[in-house]
């Protein structure tokens, strides 16, 4: 059975709150591994959840320019498309102090993820790794990063053992063809954090980390489930 106390929650009455939270969090990690080694690595999520904590983490004094931050996933839209994690990330949090932070998107430019493969593989394994925080987060079917139900790759995508950093997904549930980190990936990592919001969304994590009902075979019960990196939950209303 796995060790349910692989997994802390945070809970907040306001959303505001948990952005600051975990902003502040992640930025004493980011410092940590400054002083530590010199350069600190960071990958985050895109979707709607996360602007508030980007714009807070923008504001957060570090040396940003030793920082390189790096998406779990992207949809294959270029850069300046509405639905591009890389815009998302650009717009909310390359800016401020955090400006000076050398970003490394998932998408090439090539015609499809699988003609890009080789190109982001390589971009994530030059990547000062192991990753000092990773923050992903939860969609109403249960994915995380782009392990979405059906995928055409999830297995691969999801087996500890693979030695791919990147993958292609395809899925029903997914819209526009993905790329995404592996999770042997997104667990090379100081810490790892799930921000969510929404009573649905808790409940949902609830029926995951018991394997209740269809939740059993959510994508997100693996991150739960895992016992390399501990999970940091962090959630408001």
């Amino acid at each position: 059975m796995p060790d349910p106390t692989n997994v802390t929650t945070h809970s907040f009455t306001g959303c505001q709150a948990q952005a600051i939270a975990l902003a502040e969090r992640v930025a004493e990690r980011l410092r940590n591994s400054l002083d530590r080694r010199g350069r600190a690595v960071l990958a985050v999520s895109g979707g709607t959840t996360p602007k508030d904590f980007f714009e807070r983490l923008s504001r957060e004094q570090l040396d940003w320019a030793r920082v390189q931050v790096t998406l779990v996933d992207e949809r294959w839209v270029p850069d300046d498309d509405a639905r591009s994690n890389a815009r998302l990330v650009r717009t909310h949090l390359l800016q401020h102090a955090a400006a000076q932070a050398q970003f490394i998107p998932l998408y090439t430019g090539d015609t499809s993820p699988e003609a890009g493969l080789a190109t982001a593989e390589a971009r994530i394994a030059a990547l000062a790794l192991p990753f000092d925080a990773v923050v992903l987060g939860m969609g109403d079917d249960g994915h995380t990063a782009s392990f979405f139900p059906g995928g055409d790759q999830l297995a691969a995508a999801l087996d500890p053992q693979t030695t791919a950093r990147v993958l292609p997904m395809r899925a029903p549930g997914a819209g526009e063809p993905r790329i995404t980190l592996t999770l042997a990936t997104l667990l090379d990592t100081g810490a790892l954090y799930l921000l969510v919001r929404g009573e649905h969304k808790r409940d949902l994590l609830a029926d995951a980390r018991l394997g209740l009902g269809a939740a059993r075979d959510y994508p997100v019960r693996t991150v739960l489930t895992q016992q390399r990196v501990p999970v940091a939950v962090y959630w408001c209303p």
